[in-house]
This record gives C-alpha cells, structure tokens and sequence, in this order.
C-alpha cells in the first residue's frame, strides 16, 4: 500500500489521506471544490465542480495516472436540483470514456460544500 500526496490539490481537512494506491488501483478521497493555493471553497456549484474534478486530476496525477485511467466516481451534491449542470461540467471532463458511476444527492458536505467527488483508477 502506497499513500499518494500532491501539494497541487487541497491537503486532507482531517485524518486521511488524499488518495491511497494498493493491488494495481487508486482510491482517492472525496475532493472538494477547495482551491489548494487559497484552501477556500469556489464560490459557484459549476465552480466547485470544475475545482473538484481539477483536483482529482491532480491526485492522480501524483501517481501517472489520468481520468483516462478512473473506472469508477462517487459523486455527492448538495442539491439534486444541481444534477443537470453537474453533468454538463462532468461531461467535458469524461468525454469518451465513461467510467461506471454513483450520485447521490447528501444533507450536508464538509465546509458546506456543494458538490464531492472520489474516484477509483487503475494503474
């Protein structure tokens, strides 16, 4: 088992690692729409999705790896109300490849955020 860390996206705001790889996969954590130079929020749903997906992007980028490589995304918004535009943002990122995913809408994110992403790659 590998811990993976990047100063390119927001540091753990608790006790876990931003991503751990293991068996030929990479798990990360949930990523926020933290801004890792600033570690505050984006101030939009669309700008916290496109902050989040950047910052899984750069998680797995500490190991070599792409969204080319994600087989799997659980994605958790605030409101479901937001699904429509969380998928037009999600779409420009996984245009051709389509990993299998999970969205579920949640009463509450850490730092009341709108939107979380976690992905599951292989190596």
């Amino acid at each position: 088992m590998e811990i993976l860390h990047t100063d390119k996206a927001p540091a753990a705001i608790g006790p876990y690692s931003q991503a751990v790889a293991v068996g030929g996969l990479v798990f990360t954590s949930g990523q926020l729409g933290l801004i890792p130079d600033t570690g505050a929020l984006a101030h939009s749903m669309a700008a916290q999705t496109v902050q989040a997906l950047e910052n899984v992007i750069s998680v797995l980028k500490a190991d070599g790896l792409t969204l080319d490589n994600v087989v799997k995304t659980t994605c958790y918004l605030k409101n479901m109300e937001d699904f429509s535009l969380f998928n037009e943002i999600y779409a420009q990122y996984f245009k051709d490849h389509k990993p299998a995913r999970s969205c579920f809408a949640v009463a509450r994110l850490p730092k009341d955020a709108l939107v979380e992403i976690e992905v599951i790659a292989a190596k």
